[in-house]
């Protein structure tokens, strides 16, 4: 399939129903598990363009994913539509005005990211049943991707199985093929359980879990002089034991985000980090209970996948910006700091200039800095052959996780940047179907890839999604 103008074509004709959708879901920022609302109108939107919704997707009740179509491969096509909390802000205003205080906001694009997939998803459906050929497209809502693994728990329980290829994007500031580098990723809890006193009568009676929680920082701190200079740790506190100083608080909780550059990798971190917090048990005469949350594994590539991609996004060009595009950008970019414009240059491997929005395709061989994140497509990219596109919908420069990106998510350029991507996933997922030989060196590719080391979930078999998440 050299010519992808047929699949653009149907991009274009069902693009209004989903700028609409990525609207909706911008309207109604719903956080990690809680997206009842969103997922809900992306099944009415499947249905209604005649897919097979199957909700509840491995117990979780916003995951969800539709398909059509009969026989031949199966693409999956990923979306999701969780928001992030206390980014709240109102759309076109370059300045921060939050519409509710504390309240969530779209600060990773999710509400494009979804509607953009479920778009490319329609349009390849529409393909197939025009050129008459056997294959089935899969719609994959995925809620939680901001921390709580959903994509890992439903890859666990089989969710992507008997999926051929899988196809997801982002937004960005830059159009390219997402280079496949990302970080292994463990959210554990740290509960440490001592005992009470009044600490100005009875000191020598209690154990304080406070205690044990500040020197398992500490000696995770010191950690960090002996680790890879690409691992990263994070915490934050849950529960500090209290708000009265003179009791010695009975119990304390602490939760970690411990990354590495591989699975390998971060388990072995996270052991370190294990031993750090029997070790703070032991000095404060406390014990500790320790629980996974979640955890992802770090992103495999696929090199005839990234290749095609590569190719239709040279085919296409940039999106279509116009000057009012461009006029409300660089309100956008006179909030940012010069440093913000030297990292998102830097992380696609191209001179730093002055442009407002994208004007070029990203090379796939620009010799990049990429951002080094954790997200839960790794796991899928463990299971099938995965390829990503990052889609250009903000002003360069734009922060993720910023009221800045939160401000562009309803605007027309937001709306043709998804647009555009959803043409490249399309055109990518069709040259798949219409290519057994492709198909062929992607599988290939992958079992290269994981002959070493087979796929192991990173979350442990009792493990439940974290469905009260939002709410620890």
């Amino acid at each position: 399939m050299n010519d992808s103008r047929d699949i653009w074509q149907l991009v274009d004709d069902r693009q209004q129903a989903f700028v609409a959708l990525s609207d909706r879901i911008w309207a109604m920022p719903e956080i990690c598990y809680t997206e009842t609302r969103s997922a809900a109108e992306h099944a009415t939107e499947l249905e209604q363009h005649g897919f097979k919704v199957m909700r509840g997707v491995a117990g979780i009740p916003t995951a969800l994913i539709g398909e059509a179509g009969e026989g031949g491969p199966v693409i999956a096509i990923l979306g999701e539509y969780d928001a992030l909390p206390g980014l709240s802000q109102q759309a076109g205003i370059a300045e921060p005005r939050p519409i509710e205080f504390g309240g969530n906001g779209h600060g990773c694009g999710h509400n494009l990211l979804g509607a953009g997939a479920m778009l490319a998803a329609v349009a390849v459906r529409d393909w197939l049943a025009r050129q008459g050929l056997p294959g089935r497209v899969r719609y994959y809502g995925c809620p939680a991707e901001e921390g709580g693994a959903a994509k890992t728990f439903m890859v666990r329980d089989g969710a992507f199985d008997d999926v051929d290829v899988a196809i997801s994007w982002h937004p960005s500031s830059f159009c390219e093929v997402m280079p496949a580098a990302s970080l292994a990723n463990t959210r554990i809890d740290f509960t440490f359980t001592g005992r009470a006193a009044h600490a100005a009568v009875a000191p020598h009676l209690g154990r304080s879990a406070l205690d044990a929680v500040e020197l398992m920082n500490i000696g995770v701190n010191y950690m960090r002089e002996h680790m890879p200079s690409d691992a990263r740790i994070h915490y934050a506190m849950l529960d500090s034991g209290g708000i009265a100083p003179n009791v010695v608080q009975a119990t304390a909780k602490v939760r970690y985000a411990v990354r590495a550059r591989d699975l390998i990798g971060m388990r072995e971190l996270l052991e370190r980090v294990r031993k750090v917090a029997q070790g703070a048990a032991l000095m404060t005469e406390t014990s500790v209970a320790v629980q996974v949350v979640s955890a992802v594994s770090n992103l495999l590539g696929n090199d005839p996948l990234e290749r095609a991609m590569a190719d239709v996004f040279q085919q296409l060009g940039p999106p279509p910006f116009d000057e009012a595009d461009r006029g409300f950008a660089r309100k956008i970019q006179a909030t940012l700091s010069e440093q913000d414009f030297d990292f998102v240059y830097r992380s696609v491997g191209q001179p730093r200039g002055d442009a407002a929005l994208c004007e070029q395709v990203v090379p796939l061989d620009a010799p990049r800095e990429p951002l080094m994140g954790s997200t839960d497509v790794g796991d899928v990219s463990w299971a099938v052959p995965t390829v990503q596109a990052s889609g250009a919908t903000v002003a360069i420069g734009t922060p993720f996780h910023s009221w800045q990106l939160v401000a562009q998510g309803k605007m027309p350029a937001a709306h043709k940047g998804m647009v555009h991507v959803a043409k490249v996933m399309a055109a990518t997922a069709c040259k798949v179907l219409a290519d057994p030989a492709l198909l062929a060196a992607a599988k290939a590719n992958h079992a290269a890839r994981t002959s070493r080391h087979p796929y192991q979930c990173p979350i442990p078999p009792e493990i439940a999604p974290p469905l009260d998440m939002a709410r620890a």
